[in-house]
Order: C-alpha cells, then structure tokens, then sequence
C-alpha cells in the first residue's frame, strides 16, 4: 500500500485550520451569565425614555399571556400597557409565574371597556392599531410607523380577537402575514413579533 503523504499533509493542515476556527466561533460565541447582560433596576426603567408604544389587551382571558406580555413589554420598554374587561391584573401569582417581575417595571391600568380606553388615546393623538385579520387590513412588513408618532397596539382575546366595535374605532388594522395552515398565533407569541417589529423599524 502507497500512502501519498502530501495530500494527507493537505488533509492534516485542513482539518487544523476548521478546528482552530470553530474552536475561536465557540470561544467567540460563549453564553453570558445573568450578571453580564447589562439588566437595569426597576427605578432605572421607570426613569428610562421609553419606546412610544402602549398595549392595549382587549379581553385576554390567560394570565400567562397577561404576564408575557408584560415580560415582552419591559424587554422593549413599552410605555404603558391597559388590561382592559375580564383581563386579569397584578398582583396575582399566575401572572408572575411568565411577568417575572415585569409588572413591577411596566406602567399599567386596567379599563373595563376597551373602547373607552382607544378613544381617550386617539384624543391624546395616539395612533391606535388593532391588529387582527380583517379586510383591507394592512400587513406588518408593509406597516412603517412614522417619525415623532406614538402608537397603541390592542390584541385580542385568544377565541375571539378583537372586539369589532373596537376594530371600528381603531385607525388601522395591522394583520401578520402567515403562510401555513392554521393562520392562528398566540396573543403572547403576536405581541412579541408586533413589538419587534414596530421597534425594531423605530430604531432603524
């Protein structure tokens, strides 16, 4: 048997180099510790300058969607979030189990009607978007919010969606395009994109 040494030399030099780089990608990508993600205090984020959203939780009968909405909100410094009708409030033990403390951060105010709660906003010139599948709505990725604009995002209930009377007083309905074969998301899992979303193109 005849080894050809130089493309086992080849070879050897190969496999070094790859290992050496994904050994420094694994270095360079090391998950950091809870004491290294730069998390403020809850005075901090009351103090912040805020992202000019509000939530508006049009009849949310979870409360682990309750807390993870206010989990998300904090995470992008949501202004203030209305927990509107049967929509639970702090403090309550099953909102904590997902908030994780969020709803000692995030400024909140429970409204029993919904509709109340877009008018008072649309007269503080608030833009007030619903976002639910309807006609001639508008679609996220098409959606960009303008400069100097606050705006509120009301989610609706997980069987029901948005009340139409509310639909009815809104300025826009905001739908997320899906592609598959439910074209259903969770209330917490939507607000999560629609946030990202709106903030994400704020901050752009």
């Amino acid at each position: 048997m005849v080894v050809d040494f130089a493309k086992f030399w080849n070879f050897s030099v190969s496999f070094t180099a790859v290992y050496y780089a994904c050994l420094k990608i694994e270095l360079f990508m090391r998950k950091l510790r809870n004491n290294e993600l730069g998390r403020i205090s809850v005075d901090e984020f009351k103090k912040t300058s805020k992202t000019p959203i509000i939530v508006v939780l049009d009849n949310i009968r979870s409360l682990n969607n309750v807390g993870s909405v206010f989990r998300t909100s904090d995470a992008f410094l949501i202004e203030k979030i209305y927990l509107c009708g049967i929509t639970a409030t702090p403090p309550n033990k099953e909102i904590h189990k997902t908030a994780l403390g969020a709803t000692e951060s995030v400024a909140w105010e429970h409204v029993e009607n919904t509709v109340d709660v877009v008018k008072k906003l649309k007269s503080e010139n608030v833009k007030v978007l619903s976002i639910e599948q309807a006609e001639n709505s508008t679609k996220l990725n098409t959606f960009f919010p303008e400069k100097n604009q606050k705006y509120a995002i009301v989610m609706g209930n997980e069987v029901k969606g948005v009340q139409q009377e509310v639909i009815n007083v809104s300025d826009l309905c905001v739908e997320i395009p899906q592609l598959g074969t439910k074209h259903s998301l969770n209330i917490s899992v939507t607000t999560g994109v629609v946030l990202w979303d709106l903030f994400s193109k704020m901050n752009s």
